[in-house]
């Protein structure tokens, strides 16, 4: 029983999902996405999305709890909006509903149980403990979505960045900025980051820092454009799957180099018994 989703968590979900889209075929799609089993159930949109998570409850093959995470990912991920207030009370109401059970959503598509076993491991746990391999696997979820639905693919990249600032921020005890998205989160790694002291390559890895920055502002400007172009019966402006695959890779290359920084710091330097970190001065 410990991957059901509770029926209150279900009513929940339902109404607000429901309300958000506001269309059967993209609700079929969302859900057959998201790995939900069987035909398409009748009723209204509300009623098929009740009874599409309680079939997820009744199938001993699916992890319903991991379904609902991939359901409601885009729209707990979607970045808020003056222009949209109902998107921040409707992940509120979900966030309170899983809360009251005993469950929470994290970034990128998870719904974990509080107090679950130390296996039980989520994309922060990958970011802190240096879990390469995890992150990838990440990406490889956001690609795997680009043909199909590239503005769901560049959410999940920027959603992956700001998890790894706010991450890295609250480990080295940072400031946090006000406001917590991905254009000031990342400017307050960069800060923390440093360079080579080499000078002959100081203005060089500037150059370079400068250029992920502006991917950083990119990426944030088109998760905003796109997500707040989905309220309802709003089209999301188009994108072809060539860019948002750039935007996505530009993402991993990006989230990898401040990992090496961050977890080589943590190995000391067999020649100098200092962490690389020490050889650094602030960008």
């Amino acid at each position: 029983m410990a991957n059901k989703i509770p029926n209150s968590v279900i009513g929940a979900v339902s109404s607000v999902i429901a309300a958000h889209y506001y269309s059967h075929s993209k609700l079929n799609a969302l859900f057959m996405e998201s790995g939900a089993p069987g035909d398409v159930p009748e009723g209204n949109c509300e009623a098929k999305c009740a009874s599409w998570l309680k079939r997820c409850n009744d199938d001993p093959t699916v992890d319903a709890l991991s379904v609902l995470g991939q359901l409601i990912q885009k729209f707990m991920d979607h970045e808020l909006s003056d222009y949209f207030p109902q998107i921040e009370a409707g992940q509120k109401r979900i966030r309170d509903s899983l809360s009251k059970n005993q469950l929470s959503y994290q970034v990128n598509g998870y719904v974990t149980l509080a107090g679950a076993s130390p296996a039980t491991r989520t994309l922060v746990d990958f970011l802190r403990a240096g879990d390469f391999a995890s992150i990838e696997a990440e990406f490889d979820r956001a690609v795997s979505q680009l043909d199909r639905d590239p503005h769901a693919a560049i959410t999940a990249a920027s959603s992956i960045i700001e998890a790894l600032c706010k991450t890295y921020i609250e480990t080295f005890d940072l400031e946090m900025p006000s406001k917590q998205t991905v254009v000031p989160l990342w400017r307050s790694v960069q800060v923390h980051l440093g360079l080579n002291i080499d000078p002959t390559l100081e203005d060089d890895q500037k150059r370079i820092l400068q250029g992920l920055a502006s991917i950083v502002d990119g990426i944030g400007a088109y998760r905003t454009h796109i997500g707040s172009a989905h309220g309802r019966g709003v089209q999301p402006p188009s994108i072809q799957v060539s860019e948002a695959r750039l935007a996505v890779n530009a993402s991993h290359t990006l989230v990898i180099f401040i990992m090496e920084r961050w977890h080589a710091a943590k190995t000391p330097n067999p020649f100098t018994g200092t962490s690389p970190q020490r050889q650094m001065t602030d960008y």
